[in-house]
């Protein structure tokens, strides 16, 4: 252990070696898709990462006696990063990757204990991000299959060097699959029906000449049903604008839909092609070149999987078969599509309600889990998991 060099990046060259880490733990791994350099390095970045307003992050590489990279980690607090329950204040720790060494991890989960003690936090959850859920959260411990854009990605044996030292699993992060093109069941069909023939009802696909007016749609629905949730904030018509643009160029309008009663919003189904299809052929790198070698890769290699983000409906119609209508009338469109596999993001086993709507689709298996942990540096302190939702 006496021979680990533990360094903290203070320059552009130990900041490589951090992205670096990463690819030389998975090497050799054929289902390991490299993350876009530019995507890690945001995080760290204080003019595009909004969570340096609440808080401050700091990073380590480990190398051993030889001078090769074993292993890195960042920790960080964000005074907006609380969960339900929580009674101390918590920093996170997360870009953890380790050679298959206890005592490599160990040095690592220690020097980041030890600076989260220095700002006054009580426990520390991990892998997380230094920002929002969307991405870069959870350690995977099942379905080591390709990771989709944004998630974390590991060995199996990380789980060990988590446990053993102390963590424990704070919650669960479920993802769910399915064959898109598999028919629908019997029970969604006939809750569709009865939506279907109702001419007050209808389902839309987003148009990307008329971004305000969805974005608008958007928020009115996204507030009304899941602002206040599980620590979600309400939305702003002006940030979904902003969303979608970024969206726009990888947009698909047709996975994209927004369902009606009339003209008034009530639910919308989000999805994106599963970028990392096209991303895995860039090897990490996005400069002018890569930009360019990504639209040739996107124009001839079509992309076969698609992913859901955001999956909503006004609580006025949840439990009427809503679920159903946008279901059943998006099936009847990707079967003519080339998508051929489906991924819902992770949802928290904290939420029983959302898990049952993703449930609700009919033949839908768990694609993989992830892991949120925590560690309390106080040993003796009772280990509570995050509370169920109501």
């Amino acid at each position: 252990m006496t021979g680990f060099q533990l360094i903290e990046v203070t320059t552009p060259q130990l900041a490589n070696d951090f992205l670096q880490v990463n690819v030389q733990i998975n090497n050799g791994n054929p289902n390991y898709i490299r993350p876009l350099d530019k995507d890690i390095n945001d995080v760290f970045d204080k003019e595009k990462n909004k969570a340096f307003r609440f808080g401050t992050v700091i990073r380590w590489i480990l190398k051993d006696e030889k001078g090769r990279l074993i292993g890195r980690i960042a920790a960080f607090t964000n005074k907006k990063y609380k969960n339900k329950g929580d009674d101390v204040p918590v920093g996170g720790v997360g870009f953890f990757d380790c050679i298959n060494n206890q005592d490599a991890a160990a040095m690592l989960f220690d020097v980041a204990k030890h600076w989260l003690l220095q700002q006054g936090m009580e426990a520390m959850d991990g892998p997380i991000n230094f920002g929002e859920r969307d991405r870069w959260w959870g350690l995977v411990v099942n379905g080591f299959q390709s990771p989709l854009y944004c998630m974390n990605y590991n060995p199996p044996y990380y789980q060990e060097l988590f446990e053993t030292y102390g963590f424990q699993p704070f919650f669960n992060q479920i993802c769910l699959g399915k064959d898109p093109k598999q028919k629908l069941n019997e029970k969604l069909l006939e809750r569709h029906a009865h939506f279907e023939k109702d001419p007050a009802f209808s389902l839309r696909t987003l148009k990307k000449d008329q971004l305000e007016k969805y974005a608008g749609d958007f928020a009115t629905v996204y507030n009304a049903a899941w602002a206040g949730h599980g620590g979600l904030k309400e939305m702003k018509k002006e940030q979904v604008v902003q969303m979608f643009k970024k969206m726009k160029p990888i947009m698909d309008e047709r996975i994209l839909w927004f369902a009606y009663e009339h003209e008034n919003p009530i639910g919308i189904f989000i999805n994106l092609p599963d970028l990392n299809q096209w991303f895995k052929h860039l090897n990490g790198k996005f400069d002018l070149w890569h930009k360019l070698k990504f639209l040739w890769v996107k124009r001839t290699k079509p992309c076969t999987k698609f992913t859901g983000l955001v999956f909503g409906i006004v609580p006025e119609f949840q439990g009427k078969g809503l679920d159903a209508f946008i279901i059943g009338e998006a099936y009847k469109s990707v079967v003519k599509m080339d998508y051929s596999e489906y991924e819902m993001q992770w949802i928290g086993d904290f939420n029983p309600k959302m898990i049952n709507v993703a449930l609700g689709m009919g033949n839908v298996h768990e694609s993989r889990r992830l892991i949120t942990y925590r560690y309390l540096f106080d040993r003796t302190k009772e280990f509570n998991r995050h509370p169920i939702l109501a």
